[in-house]
């Protein structure tokens, strides 16, 4: 098994071969799939790629699949059920690449990841689990004899993805708590995230996600904040510089940032402040700086 370690405008991607089939584990944001292709090919060295898998359909995490689908033209694709019919119609909204402001190249898929199913990768059989909240469909996958989990965006080293069925006006922090509790009782040994370095030191990780939870449960309005600022940093990653006019025109564009603007995405004082107080956040946690009226990603 190899993990190609991405930057967060990407999903880390996971490569298992052995004598069974061999496999990709998500294959990252579409601005960087020319890069996917180059990382999967050069780990195979002319060996086929029999399956590609994805935990979650988030723009991050399948962005490169229809590069990868074009360069294995024997590849067969496998999702989460629940959004395939969103799939075969390229539903963008359903997909949540609309509402997001977030880009993804159009794919196919050949079959679907059930939960409580298992299957070959490589060596080994894997355990497919649900993972609800992050996404309502995600799932995460655990080789229990060897005690690997690939965790997706349902727990990082220190957290979890944001909880978008909350943006969407959909509780959702339940069931952030029944995946948490789903790998505590797993009990891996090593756990390969959807970004960030692969970790050991699980319980505190596990302790650190609840403490995460426990505040988002105390004030939803932190966790949408969170929320925003994740989704301009995201799109910042792609573009790395753009004017502040610019950013603030996506925004107005993008339905789960306009939504919660003071005047639902009217060009007004309240709407350019409440944009301005996000990036001097973003700005003081160094996460952006300013450079004219420019915004710059760090």
């Amino acid at each position: 098994m190899q993990v190609f370690q991405r930057g967060w405008l990407s999903s880390n991607n996971v490569l298992v071969q052995g004598e069974g089939p061999t496999a990709l584990i998500d294959s990252g944001y579409h601005t960087h799939a020319a890069q996917t292709c180059s990382l999967v090919n050069h780990a195979l060295a002319d060996a086929p790629l029999d399956l590609l898998l994805n935990t979650h359909l988030h723009s991050d995490h399948c962005g490169g699949n229809a590069s990868l689908q074009f360069l294995f033209p024997n590849l067969r694709t496998l999702i989460p059920p629940g959004l395939a019919d969103a799939v075969q119609s390229w539903d963008q909204s359903a997909l949540t690449y609309s509402s997001t402001g977030q880009e993804c190249e159009r794919f196919r898929y050949d079959g679907l990841l059930i939960p409580g199913e298992r299957i070959r990768l490589g060596a080994f059989e894997w355990d497919i689990h649900g993972a609800k909240g992050h996404d309502p469909h995600a799932i995460v996958l655990f080789q229990p004899e060897e005690g690997v989990l690939l965790s997706a965006d349902a727990l990082w080293e220190n957290g979890f993805g944001v909880v978008f069925p909350e943006l969407e006006g959909e509780s959702a922090f339940d069931e952030v708590g029944e995946t948490l509790d789903i790998i505590e009782q797993l009990a891996p040994r090593l756990v390969i995230p959807g970004h960030g370095q692969m970790f050991i030191e699980v319980p505190g990780a596990l302790a650190r996600a609840r403490s995460r939870l426990q505040q988002f449960r105390e004030s939803p309005p932190r966790h949408l904040r969170h929320a925003q600022k994740v989704l301009i940093k995201f799109r910042l990653l792609a573009w790395q510089r753009i004017s502040v006019d610019a950013l603030f025109t996506w925004a107005r564009s993008t339905p789960y940032l306009r939504s919660h603007m003071p005047d639902q995405g009217f060009d007004t004082e309240a709407s350019r402040q409440w944009m301005e107080s996000l990036l001097n956040e973003l700005e003081r946690s160094g996460a952006l700086s300013r450079v004219g009226s420019d915004v710059v990603d760090h």
